[in-house]
């Protein structure tokens, strides 16, 4: 009779580990679910310079730890923001990819920061500059009107064709830089074209 009993208990202690395990595991996969949060993604590829539309984009909940800080949490907050740069489908977008009066602070670390149209002399030049590009401002005299200006807003858009193509080839690009190269690089462009160095 005692190995029976002591295979009876073997088989129930088993049974209750088992039980315990199934439990820790639903709690643990429970927790997960509530530990998701909703955040605003990509419903398509966006160029840069797009005006976000609430079409473009959709929600979607992720693990809390995945969550980027700025994380965009309902359509309104995005919804006729500039894009940045280029956003690719299904990204979180977040508050450092919009136009916003924080845009240039974040880009160029300074508090003092401003964001500011330039109009350069070459339109090849501008169309290989990208959001996050480093680059110096360079006047007619060979002078340095702003050191590490980052770049906000590229003229990248997608392929047109005629006139369209013509006039977005010459669009200006958005720098940010320091209040006093800004005020030095906005004056300059008023007469002329400028120039840059990338670094």
């Amino acid at each position: 009779m005692r190995p029976g009993w002591a295979r009876s208990l073997l088989i129930r202690r088993s049974a209750a580990a088992l039980l315990v395990i199934a439990a820790l595991g639903i709690a643990t996969l429970g927790g997960a679910e509530h530990d998701d949060e909703s955040v605003m993604v990509a419903a398509h590829d966006l160029a840069p310079g797009t005006e976000l539309a609430a079409s473009d984009l959709v929600v979607r909940r992720v693990a809390g730890g995945m969550v980027p800080a700025g994380a965009l949490r309902m359509s309104r907050d995005g919804a006729g923001k500039t894009v940045t740069g280029m956003v690719r489908a299904g990204e979180i977008l977040t508050d450092a990819r919009l136009l916003s009066s924080r845009l240039p602070q974040q880009l160029a670390g300074l508090a003092d920061a401003r964001l500011v149209p330039v109009r350069l002399s070459d339109d090849a030049v501008s169309a290989l500059l990208r959001a996050g590009d480093v680059v110096d401002v360079v006047g007619p005299d060979a002078d340095v009107l702003a050191k590490r200006a980052v770049v906000a807003l590229g003229t990248e858009r997608p392929a047109s064709s005629g006139l369209a193509a013509r006039n977005q080839a010459s669009a200006p690009v958005v720098l940010a830089m320091d209040q006093k190269s800004a005020l030095r690089v906005a004056a300059a462009g008023l007469d002329v074209a400028l120039a840059v160095i990338v670094h």
